[in-house]
């Protein structure tokens, strides 16, 4: 995820009492209570989804979704799953190189003879569970890593250097595995099909428009995805209907001039000049000709005319992003940008090309959740954490190409929250000091599982 801090957020919250709130919840529940007692010493170590059991939930009630947890915080599991992230925690790949974490992926889903197409934009894998027949609903994880140097001294630190799980997608995996895990051993219940897309380069490398290209939406009618956030404490879960990320986009602006001694400014033509009132000029863009309550941001962060200090530069390169909440206003920004650029560099007998990468992927959609979705996160959410433990959350600034995946079908994205301040799970994504609440990994895979299944009993036949 291209990040910014949580709009309207505090620097520093107690979550004490949230996550003792949580874990009473938890504890409270009759299934949790009452827990089934289940023979493991004839089972074989790679048959793992043979030691649960599970009840017909041919009518949905909240010993449903009880039923889901319970699986997913048994002691086998949690061991596992936390396994499983560690691995991939200790050998971060970057956008595109996720062979290994891809391998490991589909090492486990074929433990559980779970279904697959490989590859998928170079190391996606779309996986499959259920019937085969309608409807399909989707769950995804993304896989890459950051050119980060992990600083948290931990036994399962980065073995890569210069590369970390700086964004919690180690953790997104794990959890998708731990889903596909429970919806296996659910299989007979489910009403429909659940297809796992496991997804390389979502961080500046628009993977998700690969793996939609090589096919894998086909067939899904929703999807869903889950990110870690430090934001709330361990176990809570948070989204909102509409806009939830902002569309993203970068620039890069070549102001051209006449270069000269700055001794005789006269005999130049100054790109500076021209530069200095375009980055003035593009406040304005925002300020003055945009929605005051449609929030939108235009930033210029880098301006480069050389560093020779008796002359004008012939050229000047400035480079900068763009957010905002609607691929209208998203679009509109861009137009004026390209326009101010150009057009202030002729007031100053310069030209101006401007340049916005299109070419390499690195545009982003606005991500935007569908109503109907949103309230069956919010619905799944309430029976599995308890409703005092899902929170609407204010928009963000920062972007995410699951966007794209919404711009096709209908689609909901929601966070669950790492805050630990006594682990020291208090760091923003893409800190070198990143880390997560491991307990959050059996709370993800049940919701990811109960968000699939819920699904198909709420929209199947």
């Amino acid at each position: 995820m291209i990040t910014t801090p949580l709009k309207g957020a505090k620097t520093s919250v107690s979550s004490t009492s949230d996550q003792q709130e949580l874990i009473t919840y938890f504890k409270s529940t009759t299934l949790l209570k009452n827990p089934i007692v289940i023979d493991l010493q004839n089972q074989s170590r790679t048959s793992k989804i043979n030691v649960f059991t599970s009840s017909d939930c041919s009518i949905w009630t909240k010993e449903c979704s009880d039923e889901i947890l319970r699986i997913s915080q048994k002691t086998e599991h949690v061991k596992w799953i936390k396994s499983v992230r560690r691995k991939i925690h200790e050998h971060p790949e970057l956008a595109f190189q996720e062979h290994e974490t891809s391998k490991l992926v589909r090492q486990e889903l074929d433990k559980m003879e779970i279904s697959y197409r490989f590859p998928l934009a170079t190391t996606g894998i779309r996986a499959i569970i259920g019937s085969g027949q309608p409807p399909f609903v989707a769950l995804r994880a993304d896989m890459d890593a950051l050119p980060i140097q992990e600083a948290v001294e931990w036994e399962h630190k980065s073995k890569i250097a210069g590369k970390m799980h700086a964004c919690g997608h180690d953790a997104h995996v794990a959890m998708l595995i731990g889903a596909a895990r429970i919806l296996k051993a659910r299989e007979k219940n489910l009403k429909g099909t659940v297809i796992l897309i496991f997804q390389p380069a979502e961080e500046a490398g628009n993977g998700a428009k690969r793996m939609i290209k090589d096919g894998a939406l086909e067939n899904v009618e929703a999807i869903f995805a889950a990110h870690v956030s430090h934001q709330h404490p361990t176990g809570v879960i948070g989204s909102r209907t509409g806009a939830l990320l902002a569309g993203c986009g970068f620039f890069r602006a070549v102001i051209s001039g006449k270069t000269g001694q700055a001794s005789n400014p006269h005999h130049s033509i100054d790109p500076l000049l021209a530069a200095s009132a375009a980055v003035i000029s593009l406040q304005s863009i925002v300020s003055r000709e945009s929605n005051p309550l449609d929030s939108q941001v235009v930033s210029v962060t880098s301006f480069n005319g050389g560093d020779n200090l008796d002359m004008i530069p012939e050229t000047v390169t400035l480079r900068g992003t763009f957010r905002a909440f609607s691929t209208t206003n998203f679009y509109q920004l861009l137009k004026r940008i390209r326009e101010v650029f150009t057009e202030q560099a002729s007031v100053f007998r310069c030209n101006a090309t401007v340049e916005f990468f299109e070419d390499k992927d690195t545009i982003y959609p606005p991500t935007v959740n569908d109503d109907r979705m949103y309230e069956h996160v919010k619905k799944v959410a309430g029976d599995l954490v308890g409703t005092t433990n899902f929170k609407v959350v204010p928009p963000m600034m920062g972007a995410e190409d699951f966007s794209f995946y919404s711009e096709v079908i209908p689609a909901a994205f929601f966070y669950i929250g790492i805050r630990n301040e006594t682990l020291g799970s208090i760091h923003t994504g893409h800190s070198p000091h990143f880390m997560i609440d491991e307990d959050v990994l059996p709370i993800g895979a049940a919701t990811h599982a109960a968000i699939a299944e819920r699904y198909l009993y709420d929209y199947g036949s």
